[in-house]
């Protein structure tokens, strides 16, 4: 079982501090896709280029400490892809793709972190942007190769991903544009929500994050908004799920997915 892991970090010196390597000691992901490391190749150097024996690959943002994304993997992957060819986002750092190839199958493991458009309407629009730019991006992978999108993809889709639907409505996040972008990926462009694949009807379980405000976590007021987005045959080979809640080392909760993908054999 290939034991793969997302997690927006909200900064990676602040989710080391609070036990994230020893959690990873503990379960031993083969694969952790992180976001918001809010870190540049600085900061990283003799400190944060593995983390628990996994080797890192990252995108950083231009604008210091701010965004950044990783992947963390204990195998070797063929290649390392850095941007996604839109030049607003790629200087956010916002995606890095490992490639897995071998004569048999070309598969893909990305990072990404989606905008949030929750600061403002400059910062929404810029979302918009984003999704725009992004949907034939994915759709043109899928023709291409399988793949595995982990991140924080800053949408609810549906009324169970969030625990006051009805007053969020009109707020980023759970806008009916939002919506609607997720609805066409899962539909036209054939991609899987794998957690809902494997637990269709779940609600609060699911979450994966909530305010700083109130007390949103201690009564579990949460959204879900870190997803493994797959391709259908590789979503096919997911046989479990679990998100952790046992320890906070982020506003966002680890999400694993454990799939047969047999990629140890391209370590």
């Amino acid at each position: 079982m290939f034991k793969l892991t997302s997690l927006n970090l909200n900064g990676i010196r602040s989710a080391t501090s609070k036990g994230l390597e020893a959690w990873l000691d503990k379960t031993q992901p083969d694969c952790i896709c992180v976001q918001e490391l809010k870190a540049v190749s600085d900061d990283m150097l003799g400190r944060f280029e593995s983390l628990s024996g996994l080797h890192g690959h990252f995108h950083f943002a231009g604008k210091k400490g701010y965004s950044g994304v990783g992947i963390y993997t204990c195998h070797a992957p063929s290649d390392v892809v850095v941007g996604f060819g839109c030049p607003e986002f790629d200087a956010e750092g916002r995606y890095v793709e490992l490639r897995f190839d071998t004569p048999a199958r070309k598969l893909s493991l990305i990072s990404a972190y989606f905008p949030s458009g929750s600061s403002g309407e400059d910062r929404q629009q810029a979302k918009f942007r984003f999704l725009a730019a992004f949907y034939p991006h994915l759709q043109q992978l899928k023709n291409e190769r399988e793949f595995i999108l982990c991140g924080d993809v800053n949408i609810a889709h549906q009324q169970i991903d969030l625990k006051n639907w009805r007053s969020n409505q009109k707020n980023s996040g759970f806008l009916p544009e939002e919506r609607a972008w997720m609805t066409r990926l899962l539909g036209d462009a054939g991609l899987v929500d794998v957690y809902r694949q494997l637990q269709p009807t779940t609600t609060d379980a699911a979450y994966t994050w909530w305010s700083n405000r109130g007390q949103a976590w201690a009564n579990n007021v949460g959204w879900r908004l870190d997803y493994h987005l797959a391709t259908p045959a590789t979503a096919a080979l997911a046989r479990s799920e679990s998100i952790y809640k046992d320890e906070r080392f982020s506003d966002h909760a680890p999400i694993t997915i454990g799939y047969d993908l047999g990629l140890k054999a391209v370590a």
